[in-house]
């Protein structure tokens, strides 16, 4: 079972396979070349020969087995190089290709599923690359080069050997459908049950919350009984494999060696030993026709796994990344044109949608819950690329732009912006690299945080985990002012004044209107009250726009923005309950 493909993976390091297979054959030869000498020792004691006599010999086998030794550690060597250099160079593909992926990463593949392949999926193909393949290679050669010599020994005992060597691929060829299908289940139900724990952990308040942390303690039970169930499986059919490869291997070995005993006149001389002394040989070696084969096996089940987990980084490899150019970002508005837009290719989340959001200007996106406001940030902000249609900054598709030069000029703030777990001042240094205390505590004061943030410790505070030290709206108001410091000239800003309170929500806005009138800012908020200040506001139903104009002309058109900025007011004054 070979991969050309996780093969492809190694590059230049296959050279160490080469190297662990010769390794190996020439290990096989120094095998052969000690059974001969204890062979050739008996030998001499049976006719009876000097003491004098026995020094060729051994030198001959402590030199076979010293060189045995060397070569032994020269395999491990070159193994552990492989296994070294295949998990680098696949961690930092992965990480590479992550990074490139952006949000992207996470449509096919959970946190905790990257994070098991990523680890133990790359642990699982370090024994693929430095046990099974040069395993595989090695075990095609070996019964080859013993049959080889035992064609000078006896010949109906090399050929019953050889003819039964094929016998152990070929009970791992059987058991390898069975056993494909038993290790998708496995790596499925392990990223499955890991999925869930990481849930389960990141969502314990809620649960203690509502009392139903007990069910949840039977779901994972229930996950962890089917892990184990599967894992028994996979044991049971190792264990089955194995004992098949035994009964073969010994089996092989012990009609090769009946055969010549039975056939005792064809016993041919080897190298000067006598005829009981020949037989001897091929007791002491033919078992050695099997055992690489039956490592083979015994790797097998171990490469199964790793090769499983191989397909997933595969298919993590193969995921199609965003389209970039090489040219420099010029004017400053951005457009939607004409673009169709669909998540799974069957349902379409933005029919026909044009849109334009001018610098120095405040485009709002509106519209009821599911109408696809989100996406179209995501495709202005280059998160997501479109299928059908264009999305141009400047007059220029962004497909074309550098990345690093988009980015450079744009910046997204969301109602769930991470803010990493560290040091207030290490927050603003990855936006903005020099930024001075001074800067920060200056921005901290454009959304009156610096009063709380001094307070607390100034720009050394530690955030905690999920920044639990600071309320919503004090996250929000810091994951902005850590936007604003970067200076952008495009700024996306995607519910970012979702649950908190009136009085974050109030600075936030008063913040999002000051930049707006120098830079091109792109506003979606399921309040309508924050849009009303709006230069223009796009409505969206449905996928598409239904509505363009500022607040007054669209509470005049009669249409479906009256309507839900109605409904929202006649809520927030307790006209509807």
């Amino acid at each position: 079972m070979l991969d050309k493909r996780l093969l492809a993976l190694l590059g230049k390091d296959k050279k160490y396979i080469v190297w662990m297979v010769i390794c190996n054959l020439l290990t096989t030869v120094c095998n052969a070349a000690i059974a001969f000498c204890l062979c050739g020792a008996i030998d001499l004691a049976l006719k009876g020969s000097a003491l004098s006599e026995y020094l060729t010999v051994l030198l001959a086998a402590a030199g076979a087995a010293a060189l045995r030794f060397l070569l032994i550690l020269m395999n491990g060597s070159y193994g552990a190089r492989l296994g070294s250099n295949a998990k680098e160079t696949l961690r930092r593909r992965i990480y590479e290709k992550t990074a490139r992926l952006g949000t992207c990463t996470t449509d096919g593949l959970s946190l905790a599923s990257l994070t098991q392949v990523s680890i133990e999926g790359v642990e699982q193909l370090d024994l693929y690359y430095s046990t099974y393949i040069p395993q595989f290679f090695y075990s095609m050669i070996s019964p080859f080069l013993l049959f080889a010599l035992f064609m000078f020994i006896s010949v109906p005992s090399a050929v019953i050997l050889i003819c039964c060597v094929p016998l152990i691929p070929a009970s791992i060829i059987a058991v390898s459908r069975y056993a494909k299908k038993i290790f998708d289940k496995y790596w499925g139900q392990y990223t499955k049950m890991g999925d869930a724990f990481l849930d389960t952990i990141s969502g314990m308040k809620e649960l203690k919350i509502y009392g139903t942390d007990g069910r949840d303690h039977d779901h994972m039970n229930s996950e962890a009984e089917e892990f184990r169930k599967i894992t028994m499986k996979v044991l049971t059919m190792q264990l089955a494999s194995t004992t098949i490869m035994d009964l073969v291997a010994y089996g092989g070995a012990g009609l090769g060696i009946g055969i010549a005993a039975a056939s005792n006149g064809s016993i041919h001389s080897l190298f000067g030993l006598s005829m009981p002394a020949a037989l001897l040989f091929i007791v002491l070696s033919a078992v050695d026709f099997f055992l690489p084969l039956r490592a083979l096996g015994s790797a097998f089940h171990v490469s199964m796994n790793g090769a499983t987990a191989g397909k997933k980084i595969l298919a993590l490899l193969d995921t199609p990344e965003p389209e970039w150019g090489k040219e420099e970002i010029g004017k400053k508005d951005i457009a939607l044109k004409d673009v169709v837009f669909s998540y799974d290719g069957q349902r379409i989340v933005l029919d026909h949608v044009s849109m334009e959001a001018p610098s120095g200007s405040l485009t709002a996106i509106v519209g009821r819950s599911g109408c696809g406001k989100s996406t179209v940030v995501s495709l202005l902000s280059g998160l997501r690329q479109v299928k059908s249609g264009s999305v141009t900054v400047g007059g220029t598709e962004l497909k074309k732009l550098s990345r690093d030069s988009f980015y450079q000029h744009a910046g997204v703030v969301s109602c769930n912006t991470h803010l990493f777990t560290d040091t207030v001042r290490n927050n603003f240094r990855i936006a903005k690299p020099d930024i001075t205390d001074t800067e920060i505590m200056q921005a901290l004061k454009n959304v009156d945080m610096d009063a709380f943030i001094a307070q607390a410790g100034g720009p050394d505070l530690e955030l905690r985990e999920d920044t639990v030290n600071l309320s919503g709206g004090q996250r929000q108001r810091l994951a902005l002012a850590v936007a604003l410091s970067a200076d952008k000239d495009i700024y996306f800003f995607d519910e970012v004044t979702s649950n908190i309170d009136a009085e974050s929500e109030d600075i936030i806005m008063k913040n999002i209107y000051g930049l707006s009138r120098e830079k091109t800012v792109v506003m979606i908020s399921h309040r309508l009250k924050n849009v009303v200040k709006a230069d223009r506001i796009y409505v969206l139903d449905g996928g598409k726009v239904v509505q363009l104009g500022d607040h007054q002309q669209l509470m005049a058109e009669n249409g479906v923005y009256q309507a839900l900025y109605n409904e929202q007011k006649a809520l927030e004054e307790g006209k509807i309950k």
